[in-house]
């Protein structure tokens, strides 16, 4: 009998130590991630969102915000990552609801972007700071200028223009407080941004969208003729692609304009497919001119648009080849623009710090412009895409 007891006693000991063991291989393996290596990477680099990259210039901007969304995705592994994001939305949204350094009246279209952390916050909490602070940005977007065709004004500071990268600012949200709120009327607006803009900046012969359009053909960087911009900037069409990808979460099957948006994906992809790099197969800073010198691989357009293929392809808009590109991109990040130096730190390189049309000093949308303006590592736009395809693919 003794030596029965200790027979059962030892396979229930062996049992649990394997379950042990095991546990720590998968939380080992989930370490191992790279959505959570790069997020402790962000997080080790600044202990508060506010201060990422920039510690004496606090702002309620969309990268940064962009950002937080992105790890804060990663919540269910540990809420620590979700407190991260919720640190700076706390800073700027006070107890009136009133939001630190926002102000309406500047009609700034990037100022949108950050408030869908509120409508996560609001969903998570209820805290009614978080819905009487929702109101503001709502109120921006129902009194927006527009152009006479529709569109929404980048900026008050840029009037009768249309940029690509505004479409990811306000209609991800539009599209989300419509489904959350209970306001379907919105959704018409969503559509009709997305649609209009591509109407405008599409050039037929590649497919590629302009970075921006001028309605008023004022400006020095706009075609007299069709009002574009004279070049294919590779983020502002990974602005374009992550909206349609993330407004379709939203956007009622059944809606009219809903198989008009995955067309507009369809082709904005395809389009990006032609240009892609054969020998990296990553995209260059000018989508187009991967062969004039200065003209670089860059990576805030190449992980927004692997994470829109993933996407796409997972929820049935693309093709499901595109999944497997989608890999291949991702993998192809790693190799070509990520590195960990000596002291384990982790860095994406060849991230475009900013590129913007107009104001002063003048940026004229030229190829030597675009190629010419800072590159930065480890910038929000490109971090934040690449953790979104990571999630998105296991990875």
């Amino acid at each position: 009998m003794k030596n029965i007891s200790f027979i059962i006693i030892l396979l229930v000991f062996t049992s649990c130590k394997s379950k042990s063991s095991a546990t720590g291989n998968n939380q080992k393996e989930e370490v191992q991630k790279w959505s959570v290596k790069m997020a402790d990477e962000v997080m080790k680099q600044s202990d508060s969102l506010i201060h990422y990259l920039n510690p004496k210039t606090i702002k309620w901007q969309y990268d940064i915000a962009f950002l937080g969304q992105a790890i804060d995705h990663l919540g269910d592994i540990d809420s620590k990552y979700s407190r991260y994001m919720e640190d700076y939305v706390n800073y700027f949204v006070q107890e009136d609801g009133s939001v630190k350094g926002y102000k309406i009246e500047e009609y700034n279209i990037d100022r949108i972007n950050p408030a869908k952390n509120i409508i996560t916050l609001y969903k998570r909490t209820g805290e009614e700071k978080y819905r009487k602070a929702l109101y503001s940005f709502v109120e921006q977007m129902q009194n927006h200028p527009k152009t006479k065709s529709g569109g929404f004004w980048h900026k008050k500071v840029y009037p009768n223009q249309m940029w690509l990268d505004g479409i990811y600012m306000a209609s991800p949200f539009l599209a989300q407080y419509a489904k959350e709120f209970n306001t379907p009327e919105l959704f018409d607006e969503v559509c009709l941004q997305i649609e209009l803009i591509y109407e405008k900046t599409l050039d037929e012969k590649t497919g590629l969208l302009y970075h921006a359009y001028d309605e008023s053909r004022e400006q020095r960087w706009s075609n007299k003729v069709t009002g574009c911009a004279p070049n294919f900037w590779s983020r502002s069409m990974g602005w374009y692609v992550m909206a349609i990808v993330d407004v379709l979460d939203y956007l009622p099957e059944n809606h009219k304009d809903r198989d008009d948006l995955i067309a507009l994906l369809q082709n904005s992809c395809e389009a990006l497919l032609k240009v892609r790099d054969k020998d990296s197969g990553l995209w260059y800073q000018v989508l187009d001119q991967g062969n004039r010198e200065g003209n670089y691989l860059e990576g805030s357009g190449s992980a927004m648009f692997c994470y829109a293929f993933a996407k796409g392809a997972s929820k049935g808009y693309l093709d499901k080849g595109y999944k497997d590109m989608a890999n291949s991109v991702f993998d192809s990040i790693i190799k070509n623009l990520i590195s960990t130096d000596e002291n384990g730190r982790i860095k994406m390189k060849d991230i475009c710090g900013g590129c913007g049309l107009g104001g002063n000093p003048y940026r004229d949308g030229s190829f030597e412009y675009y190629i010419s303006e800072k590159r930065v590592v480890n910038d929000p736009k490109g971090i934040a895409p690449f953790i979104l395809a990571a999630i998105e693919l296991n990875k």
